[in-house]
This record gives structure tokens, C-alpha cells and sequence, in this order.
């Protein structure tokens, strides 16, 4: 079933509506099934698998042996089936990936991006209005005949299977706007969703994975590992995931750069790499990974457009390392 969408029309990092439904086109799903499907992954993410109960969700990555970052993702599982979600850009370079190495064990790994509909629910109503149809929520995962809902601070990703999705009679009363709704808030977040052109670019805590629950050093060996513990026992991290917001004159594009004004102001230097924006009109939010030490206070803009003036919103959450 394929929705109709519009555009959101409220102004970015402003006044939302009480109830935001958007269709999260831009994610896709990787079922893992088999007999040693969940320790397959296991050994090959960042995220503690075996120990992930059917009411629970997690932040993970996968990365290549250097440690560097194929894909980001939310994992969780519905009976006996493992889910992997993440931006399907992303999906169609790390499924084969994770495919070349998964013949050696009895797991089936699939792209079912197109069994599913997926959708973000947001805002003051957004419970209610999804009790009313599927009855008491979870704090973190909700089972339904036909899916499952993910609660994730206050907001909720819908995933029903397609055959199904006309017996979601709240839809009928639903103005469903598109992917860019959900994405301002992903940002807000600080939210790591890496895209393809961020392919082995950069090792998980330079995109605050720790912070978010999405590493853990207490399990066993995995791709990357000995690179990613490196870097918290020994340090040496210099660069971290900022969200930064303002405005611009012109259209960003994939070969836009961030640029922070030197000590006298007059003068830019590079400052790091975009990783997810949403821009309307001239107002522009993002996420970038930046120097570790960049002050908040920073002043940045987009290369060749001069009249930009962007800042950075403080992270909500920390990034104050734990033993």
C-alpha cells in the first residue's frame, strides 16, 4: 500500500502539531532468521545481541575489521525473526556485507523493505491516538498481530506488514506528511542514521553510538572491536556528532561543507562532514560530525554561501564517558 504525502509546512526546531505521522520511506528493514541467525549478528555488530529481549530495542552499528562504520541501525525482534532498521540507502551497501559472511553460518539475511509499512508518530497526542487503535503501549516495544510499534522518548515507529495495513483505520483520519518530519526530529535527537556517503568513514563514537546505548564493551569479539575499545580505554577520539541549526541562501547539496569562523571571525576554515539535514526554504537543520573540542558558542556556515549563519543546539544527552 503506498500512502499519499504531503509536505510539513511548520517552521523547523519551532511549533510542531500535537500529532505528526510521517511515512519513513527512507528507512528499510533486514530480517535475520535461521538457527544461528541472532548469534551470526552478534559477531558482527556492535550491539549486545544475545542478550536483547523480544520488549527491547537497541542502537547498534556494523563495521568493517578497521572499525569504521558500514551502517547504523535500531535492532529488535518479533518471535523468531530479527530485525535490523536503517536508512535503505544504507541497507543496499551493508546487507551484502553482511551476506557474504552469514553463508558460513545457518542465518538467512533478506531485504523485506517492501513487506512493511513504517511509519514515525509524534507529538502531545501521539500515544492516545495509537492506544486507540492497538490498545496499551510498552515502554519500548509493543507486539501487535500484525507488526510492532517501537516507543522511543516519547515518539513511536509504527511497523505493520503490508497486507495488513488496511486494518489500520486510524490512517483514515491521518494527514500522513513525509519523511522530512520525522528526520527534523531524528536530528533533534542526535540521532546517528549514516548514510551511504558516510560508508567506513568514521568509527562509532565519533558519532556518539556509546552515548545512545549502541556499543557494548562486555561482549564478546566482533568486526571492529579491537579498534572501537582502543578508542574508549585509550582514547584518542577527536571528533564527535553535533546538531546544528540556522539559516541558509541557497539548496544544500551532497557536496555541501560545514565551515567554523577562526578565533577572529573574519576567517572560515573546514569543520567537518554533514551527515543528515532537512532544509525548507532558508531555514536548514543537520548533523554533523565536528572536532570533539568544538565550543557550542561556534560559528559556522556553508562553503560558498556566505550570507549563511548556522550555530549548534546542545546535545540532549551527554557524552561524559562512563568506567
Amino acid at each position: 500500500m503506498t500512502l499519499s504525502t504531503s509536505q510539513p509546512n511548520w517552521p523547523l526546531n519551532g511549533q510542531q502539531p500535537s500529532l505528526i505521522v510521517s511515512q519513513l520511506s527512507h528507512f528499510g528493514l533486514i530480517s535475520v532468521t535461521g538457527e544461528q541467525g541472532r548469534s551470526f549478528i552478534h559477531g558482527q555488530v556492535t550491539t549486545d545481541i544475545s542478550s536483547l529481549e523480544d520488549n527491547q530495542w537497541r542502537w547498534g552499528a556494523h563495521c568493517d575489521p578497521k572499525g569504521k562504520m558500514l551502517a547504523t541501525f535500531r535492532t529488535f525482534a518479533k518471535g523468531d525473526t530479527l530485525f535490523m532498521m536503517m536508512p535503505k540507502q544504507t541497507l543496499a551497501l551493508d546487507l551484502p556485507q553482511l551476506q557474504k559472511y552469514a553463508v558460513f553460518s545457518k542465518a538467512d539475511l533478506n531485504d523485506v523493505s517492501d513487506d512493511w509499512l513504517l511509519l514515525g508518530v509524534a507529538g502531545e497526542q501521539a500515544a492516545s491516538w495509537l492506544t486507540e487503535q492497538f490498545g496499551t503501549l510498552n515502554d519500548e516495544i509493543t507486539l501487535i498481530d500484525n507488526g510492532m510499534i517501537i516507543q522511543d522518548a516519547g515518539r513511536f515507529i509504527v511497523i505493520i506488514e503490508q497486507a495488513s495495513v488496511a486494518d489500520f483505520n486510524k490512517l483514515n483520519d491521518a494527514v500522513i506528511v513525509d519523511a522530512t518530519a520525522w528526520q527534523e526530529l531524528e536530528i533533534l535527537a542526535g540521532y546517528p542514521n549514516i548514510g551511504a556517503a558516510h560508508n567506513a568513514k568514521f568509527v562509532p563514537q565519533m558519532c556518539n553510538l556509546q552515548a545512545l546505548n549502541g556499543i557494548s564493551f562486555n561482549k564478546g569479539c566482533y568486526m571492529g572491536q579491537e579498534t572501537i575499545a582502543r578508542m574508549k580505554y585509550r582514547g584518542g577520539n577527536k571528533r564527535a556528532l553535533y546538531i546544528v541549526s540556522g539559516t541558509v541562501s541557497a539548496e544544500l547539496s551532497a557536496e555541501s561543507q560545514l565551515e567554523i569562523a577562526l578565533e577572529d571571525g573574519a576567517e572560515f576554515r573546514r569543520a567537518g562532514t554533514i551527515i543528515e539535514s532537512v532544509q525548507r526554504d532558508q531555514q536548514l537543520l543537520l548533523t554533523a560530525v565536528l572536532a570533539n573540542d568544538t565550543p557550542l558558542d561556534a560559528t559556522l556556515r556553508i562553503a560558498g554561501d556566505d550570507t549563511s549563519q548556522l550555530s549548534i543546539i546542545a546535545l540532549p544527552y551527554s557524552l561524559e564517558e562512563s568506567d
